[in-house]
This record gives structure tokens, C-alpha cells and sequence, in this order.
């Protein structure tokens, strides 16, 4: 959830490609005014850029194997 209400679903592969993204470029930055990037979904070299100090929440949910919606 970022600052104004908006709101964007981000897939990583693995909970480590998100302990990884989130180690190395948010928190270092969790207080800059300089964008930077998060990986949309699976999509290879798509990209969506945001100032991490606008960031107000995260939702981490694991999606299993067994999960209905495997779409992704």
C-alpha cells in the first residue's frame, strides 16, 4: 500500500527473490525520495518504480502448489 491509497500486487518466484528485493533495494532506501525498482509479477524486464518513503505497507502471502489460482 503506498501513501494516497494506491495499492499493487507484486509476485516474486520464491520468498527468497522477495527477502532479496526487499534486503537489498527497500530497506537500505526506506527513507529516500528516489525511485526505485520492483519486479511486476513474472513478467521478464517489466518494471514499476516507486519512492520507497511513499511505501506504507507491505502484505506478504505465500501462494502454494495447491492454491487454486496458479495463473501466475
Amino acid at each position: 500500500m503506498m501513501e494516497g491509497g494506491h495499492r499493487e500486487e507484486v509476485r516474486f518466484p520464491t520468498i527468497q527473490d522477495f527477502q532479496k528485493w526487499y534486503s537489498s533495494e527497500l530497506v537500505p532506501k526506506s527513507a529516500s525520495n528516489d525511485f526505485i525498482n520492483v519486479p511486476i509479477k513474472n513478467i521478464q524486464g517489466e518494471y514499476m518504480v516507486v519512492r520507497p518513503s511513499r511505501i506504507l505497507a507491505l502484505r506478504v502471502e505465500p501462494v502454494f502448489s495447491s492454491s487454486v489460482d496458479r495463473d501466475f
